[in-house]
């Protein structure tokens, strides 16, 4: 492989910096109209009465929409929309279809006007008078009434329950300590938003911010009774989602507007919006438990989280990481569950793993303290190279290589064991670190690739680039498998009509699009190979397909080079304009989140290659170190350095990989310091509602990132060797953090994010 894993700069990275690179809420339409949602304003109850006649008249409006007049949508039905691929939902509430109200900030009505101003005016007036029952709004007071899950994703949620305690209660060394996270919100930097466009009454087109243009398609064609074939979805650019985009019912909200005004009609979420109707982190409550023999030999693992959830199953899966890392011969993993009438809670960046191993990670430093062991000698101790519950081999695992990597290139060695021990200047400065994790997922995914007489390539599948360098990495793989320069290659994704691929989320893009790509490729270049071979005008003329080889956009016989023919002189004496080639792959067990329509030809999986749960485990692996410096006096916490090391596999692009990286430590960042939604106790709804006191790291609070990959391919996974890095990066950050500050101060701080007041009162 010549191209694949060189730091090349994004194709599409002139579009975007130029202003070309077109979002969905710029794909305006002639005759196009605006919506805006009118929210509810109680927690819990229903819609008593809707007066619209005063919005009405406001000008330029076209539509006011309510559930008294809104199109009814398909009823939920689990099976039907499992049949249909229309189950994963962000939340189980088709917009506008009755009056009852589950949460502060609920889509209750939409207007549509000419001008987005005028459609947003008139919002403020309708009026909505509604019948407030007593609502949900606090976790702590909930938990009382709290349910244990069964089932989370397919597995058993609750693992060993109450066979811990006799355990630890015998351990010659424990811990036993509570650790929580606060309610966060994605905030990618393009909002959400969606444009749709009818044409007669059985074909949709839908330009949305996605993760997924087929899931896209797949529920809005449930929903309105549609085939999938006449909803096309579009995104060719999404300026990220982190779990966010893809599976909220506003794009079904814009589509009965624009069925309503018989003309394209865009909506835009406001930031306001984005608190309150797509997703956010739920909170977590934390208590970890561990014993040791004396030796400092982990014999117990206990992790139990409280949270909550709304208007779905999913919960934060805190407990996911304590199921894979150390070996312990005894793990147990609970939840307790709580309803809040709260928006719903879901899927973000690492979603169990970020809050997990903030409290795994900062309970292993107690005990590593309480051992006076260093940390990470600690971590290889007890280090497992197997799935501690299911026993089976990682597919790939480097993960003693990344605390003995990362620990160099850190200093790590130049470490006090004891605290306050390092100063500079008026700063108590400490060091911490963390294990990283994140499971490597693969699905099924379907790639096209069309060569034309002139030599251009075009590599076409519904996969979606969410800042993530998908574009890049893909035309890099092609452009290897074809033997052509990167230059010649053109990517088209982000478009339900192209072959299918799954969402872009559970860092699975790569390790699921890029061996359909290869395949592909292989795949035309046979059918080269025999256009050649059954040629008499060809040098390649009656070879045995096997001894063909390829470089430079040519074919040659293997040992004989003189044995040759340019793929663009088989094409013109075939007198072919192009010639295509599709593939299909697939984990050797089954699809994964995403089912291909058989439009490409299947490829025969190796059954080295099991991609699932049967054979390997797959996991990703990386150590976190951070240094930070602590004013005392004002309790602020600045991180001064990070080394990040990381086991994903093969890299595709050190360029992309590494900033993908970067992303996730400064998520991690956010997470340790500053970012937690407040919601007003009284009412339930979100006080912190704009990135003006929602806080992010800005430039100033991000320090030199040190981005270190062991590099090596996993040989299970797939014949590409790559695992994905978009989620890993943030696992672990903020435990590094707060083991730093310990280090630095003695103080422990099991309360996230770790703010001046924190500190104080500590």
């Amino acid at each position: 492989m010549s191209e694949t894993g060189k730091p090349i700069s994004r194709i599409d990275g002139r579009m975007k910096v130029s202003g070309k690179a077109t979002y969905a809420a710029e794909f305006n339409q002639p005759n196009m109209a605006y919506a805006f949602p009118v929210r509810a304003t109680i927690a819990k109850g229903k819609i008593s009465s809707i007066e619209d006649a005063t919005a009405r008249k406001e000008p330029g409006v076209i539509a006011v929409i309510s559930y008294k007049n809104a199109y009814k949508l398909k009823p939920l039905d689990m099976q039907a929309q499992m049949k249909a691929g229309a189950a994963f939902l962000g939340e189980n509430l088709p917009p506008l279809q009755d009056n009852l109200v589950h949460y502060p900030g609920q889509f209750v009505a939409v207007i549509v006007a000419e001008t987005y101003e005028q459609a947003r005016a008139a919002a403020y007036k309708l009026q909505v008078k509604y019948i407030a029952d007593k609502a949900a709004v606090d976790l702590k007071t909930e938990l009382p009434r709290s349910t244990k899950p069964k089932m989370f994703m397919g597995e058993e949620a609750q693992v060993n329950e109450g066979k811990a305690a006799g355990v630890l209660a015998a351990s010659a060394q424990k811990v036993d300590h509570t650790y929580s996270t606060p309610v966060e919100h994605h905030h990618p930097m393009e909002p959400h938003a969606t444009v749709a466009v009818w044409e007669g009454t059985d074909k949709l087109t839908l330009y949305d911010a996605t993760q997924g243009v087929g899931l896209t398609s797949a529920i809005a064609a449930y929903f309105f009774g549609l085939h999938q074939e006449n909803v096309r979805v579009v995104a060719p650019f999404v300026g990220g989602g982190f779990g966010s985009k893809g599976l909220w019912l506003h794009t079904l909200l814009v589509a009965i507007a624009a069925k309503a005004a018989n003309r394209p009609v865009k909506l835009a979420l406001t930031r306001q919006m984005m608190q309150t109707n797509v997703g956010h982190r739920a909170a977590t409550i934390q208590r970890v438990a561990m014993g040791t023999d004396k030796a400092g030999q982990l014999n117990v693992l206990r992790h139990h989280t409280d949270t909550y959830n709304n208007l779905t199953q999913f919960f934060e899966p805190s407990g996911k990481q304590t199921l894979v890392l150390y070996k312990a011969p005894l793990r147990e993993v609970t939840y307790n569950v709580a309803h809040l009438d709260r928006s719903t809670p879901t899927f973000m960046r690492a979603p169990g793993e970020t809050p997990g191993t903030f409290a795994l990670e900062c309970a292993m430093d107690e005990m590593a303290y309480q051992l006076k062991m260093d940390p990470v000698e600690f971590r290889i101790k007890n280090h497992t190279a197997k799935d501690p519950v299911k026993g089976h081999e990682f597919s790939s695992e480097f993960l003693v290589e990344c605390y003995r990597t990362g620990a160099e290139r850190f200093g790590w060695a130049s470490r006090s064991m004891e605290p306050r021990q390092k100063k500079h200047g008026k700063y108590l400065v400490g060091y911490g670190m963390a294990t990283a994790t994140y499971p490597g997922g693969r699905s099924a995914a379907s790639v096209k690739v069309v060569m034309n007489d002139k030599g251009n390539v075009t590599v076409m599948t519904a996969s979606i680039d969410i800042g993530t360098g998908t574009y890049t990495v893909l035309a890099q793989t092609a452009a290897d498998a074809l033997g052509v320069p990167v230059e010649k290659i053109d990517v088209k994704i982000g478009d339900s009509s192209l072959p299918p691929a799954p969402l872009a989320g559970g860092s699975q893009t790569t390790a699921s699009i890029h061996p359909a790509a290869l395949d592909a490729c292989i795949l035309l270049r046979k059918e080269l190979a025999s256009l050649a071979i059954a040629d008499p005008g060809s040098k390649l003329n009656g070879s045995k397909p096997e001894d063909i080889g390829f470089a430079r956009g040519t074919l040659f016989v293997k040992g004989n080079e003189d044995k040759s023919d340019t793929y663009l002189n088989i094409l013109n004496r075939a007198k072919r304009n192009e010639i295509e080639a599709c593939a299909t792959t697939l984990p050797v067990s089954g699809a994964g989140l995403t089912v291909p329509s058989a439009l490409c030809t299947p490829s025969q999986t190796p059954p080295e290659q099991n991609s699932d749960i049967k054979q390997y485990a797959f996991h990703s692996f990386g150590a976190q170190f951070a240094e930070v410096w602590v004013d005392e006096d004002f309790g602020t916490i600045r991180v001064k350095r990070v080394a990040s090391v990381h086991d994903v596999g093969r890299i595709m692009n050190e360029k992309t990989a590494r900033s993908q990286i970067i992303g996730g430590v400064i998520f991690g960042i956010g997470a340790a310091l500053m970012e937690a939604t407040e919601y007003d106790k009284r009412w339930g709804n979100p006080v912190t509602r704009t990135l003006a006191d929602y806080h992010v790291p800005v430039h100033l609070d991000v320090p030199p990132i040190d981005v270190h990959f062991i590099g090596k391919p996993d040989p299970h996974i797939s014949p590409i060797g790559a695992r994905g890095i978009g989620e890993i990066g943030i696992t672990g950050v903020s435990a590094a953090i707060a083991n730093a500050v310990f280090n630095a101060t003695g103080k422990r701080l099991r309360d996230l994010p770790l703010t001046p007041e924190k500190f104080l009162e500590t």
